[in-house]
């Protein structure tokens, strides 16, 4: 152990330390004491060791960051290491790691979204193992995560189906199901069918209207919330909102002949779908309008209600 005390510099063995130490009366704090490296294995540079290593090198600098964030910062110990990070990389003129560095502290992060991701499949007709390889590839490349693995995408997805969102209506709907969890059910059910119709077997996807509606609404939640900022109704959240939904029901053509080659499907397909034309806030006797489709016979702003095969 080599002696604090000024002009002394003495090193000393750590058994005999103490006795060292009683020749300095003028020494207050006497457990303070500086140890000698004397030989030994090379000191490993710090980012080489194993994680245990690296907890125990850094023992003192992380009590004392700890310290000085509860008295500075509230208690983020991960905000005073990150901009300590932040400062020695622009330091060293290292501006792109920390520009990178940045992002991710304020939550952009170089990655995309999984929403963006699922949108990027779908848009560039990517099957899942397509997108899955695409994934891996740009991972090995560029050594980052810019696309998100297959189940983030999945878990994005399932917040666009109908039966995600939990909702209740109030006052409570005659014949409805208070029930929110919804799966998928017969594309005929509820349809009353006579000896006259015409015979019809059907493959369909069909979602609960109700089930459908909240959906769509939750989807839209940022553009109402838009609407009622620049009408001043940000008092209003909690309604009563009207909200006029289009129905509409498209036959989407001979689907046997888009397919090509492959299995045999019924000749029809049919969409029931539904479009939200437009919400408005009453107040009083005047109703304010929250907001407005600006094309209501776009594809884009249908929302699914069934999807079937029809075979007739």
């Amino acid at each position: 152990i080599r002696c604090p005390v000024k002009e002394c510099d003495e090193e000393i063995l750590h058994g005999k330390y103490g006795q060292h130490l009683s020749s300095h009366k003028e020494m207050k704090d006497r457990e303070l004491y500086c140890h000698v490296n004397k030989g030994g294995r090379p000191r490993q540079h710090l980012l080489s060791l194993t994680r245990r290593a690296q907890k125990h090198r850094l023992r003192e600098l992380k009590h004392q960051v700890k310290a000085f964030a509860e008295k500075e910062e509230g208690g983020d110990i991960k905000a005073v290491c990150m901009t300590l990070f932040l400062l020695a990389l622009r330091a060293k003129n290292e501006h792109r790691q920390a520009d990178e560095l940045e992002a991710i502290m304020q939550g952009r992060g170089s990655g995309l979204h999984p929403a963006v991701c699922l949108a990027i499949r779908v848009n560039t007709f990517l099957s899942c193992s397509q997108y899955h390889k695409m994934y891996r590839t740009v991972k090995a490349v560029t050594g980052r995560q810019i696309f998100q693995p297959l189940h983030a995408l999945r878990t994005a997805e399932k917040a666009l189906l109908p039966g995600y969102h939990p909702f209740e209506w109030k006052p409570p709907l005659k014949n409805v199901s208070i029930n929110t969890e919804v799966g998928i059910i017969d594309g005929l059910s509820g349809l009353p069918l006579s000896i006259d119709d015409y015979p019809v077997d059907t493959i369909a996807k069909r979602f609960r209207y109700d089930a459908a509606l909240v959906c769509a609404l939750k989807d839209m939640e940022e553009e109402i919330l838009e609407g009622m900022k620049a009408k001043n109704l940000d008092d209003y959240l909690n309604g009563p909102f009207t909200v006029v939904v289009k129905e509409s029901c498209d036959g989407m053509g001979d689907v046997s002949e888009k397919h090509g080659s492959g299995p045999a499907v019924p000749e029809k397909a049919v969409r029931f779908s539904f479009t939200v034309m437009n919400i408005a806030i009453a107040l009083g006797n005047e109703s304010k309008r929250i907001f407005e489709e600006v094309k209501p016979n776009s594809e884009l702003c249908c929302k699914p209600l069934c999807l079937m095969l029809a075979d007739e």
